[in-house]
């Protein structure tokens, strides 16, 4: 297929791209500035790899005359929205208005423009989010974690309404917690800088029960569920499952992988839990198959270590280099 997609130079974005490509499809991703524009190393260094297997358009956000000139200009198969407004996720200030503007920014236009110049009947695959409201499994009543999980569930609305409007076929692909190279610093990028530092990594939510998985795991899916998706109205989700357990559990499971890979004691204490702000339980349902992906658990875990093995090497290194 060609597939134009969103959201390239994020952590899940970069390997989605990579996994697409690798599946046999020509990828064009849109970018709001070329790789040297970015302001931190790490997405530059995403964006970098992103454009090793698809070409770029840079300059562009979705919505956007560009990004309208470019879905006019071309044929395409599949519309990949990956991308989604983060500024602030993490506060209770994050804009939501202002967020779902940017998510959705003449979607009907976009939506119109592909039903008219792709090719037979091109579909529309969204990436959604274990953390919105209503998604996934867990206690409370599924209710969103936070305004940036508010905007991602009306987000999602907003295409569901315009793709049975126009007949294309939608798909939703919820993320729950992915971790793996090249990720954003949460908490398995802390528990490996605690242990580098020689320190013992303190887990001070340990009851929460969340659902981790590779970021390798993740894109294959991301790929197979992408090329599954079929060329006739209605819609289509999946919510794949990677290690469904307490952060406490999975905490201890990641040092018991590390502690070989890294040559490290990788000690980790869980603290008693005393604030409960999120949701107790959120978890995927769809437990993926990784062996049927050709997707091998060990070599995982060997290219994690790997990743922040040369990652501390080079910050220690009398050069920075």
């Amino acid at each position: 297929m060609k597939i134009l997609l969103t959201g390239a130079s994020s952590f899940t974005g970069m390997w989605f791209a990579r996994e697409l490509a690798r599946a046999g499809h020509e990828v064009v991703a849109t970018f709001r500035k070329r790789p040297e524009e970015y302001a931190d190393d790490l997405r530059r260094r995403r964006v970098s790899m992103a454009l090793e297997v698809c070409r770029g358009v840079f300059g562009c956000s979705f919505g956007d005359p560009a990004f309208l000139d470019l879905v006019r200009r071309e044929r395409w198969d599949l519309f990949c929205h990956h991308a989604a407004d983060v500024t602030n996720y993490k506060s209770p200030d994050f804009d939501l208005v202002s967020a779902l503007a940017n998510n959705t920014r003449n979607a009907a236009s976009v939506l119109e423009a592909l039903k008219t110049g792709g090719q037979a009947r091109p579909r529309l695959l969204v990436t959604g989010s274990v953390f919105e409201n209503d998604e996934g499994a867990g206690s409370e009543g599924l209710p969103a974690f936070s305004p940036y999980g508010l905007s991602k569930g009306f987000t999602w609305q907003v295409f569901r309404y315009h793709a049975a409007r126009t007949g294309l076929p939608l798909g939703k692909f919820v993320i729950p917690n992915p971790f793996g190279p090249y990720e954003d610093p949460r908490f398995t990028a802390y528990l490996i800088k605690s242990w580098f530092a020689g320190q013992t990594a303190a887990v001070n939510t340990p009851e929460y029960v969340r659902d981790n998985i590779h970021v390798s795991l993740l894109a294959k899916a991301y790929a197979k569920f992408a090329g599954d998706l079929p060329d006739r109205p209605g819609m289509h989700q999946i919510h794949p499952s990677g290690y469904p357990e307490s952060q406490g559990a999975f905490a201890l499971r990641f040092a018991k992988e590390m502690r070989p890979r890294l040559g490290l004691p990788c000690e980790v204490e869980l603290k008693r839990q005393v604030g409960f702000e999120e949701p107790h339980e959120r978890i995927n349902t769809d437990l993926i198959n990784g062996k049927a992906l050709d997707w091998d658990e060990g070599r995982a875990w060997d290219e994690f270590a790997e990743y922040y093995k040369g990652l501390f090497r080079s910050r220690n290194s009398p050069t920075g280099q």
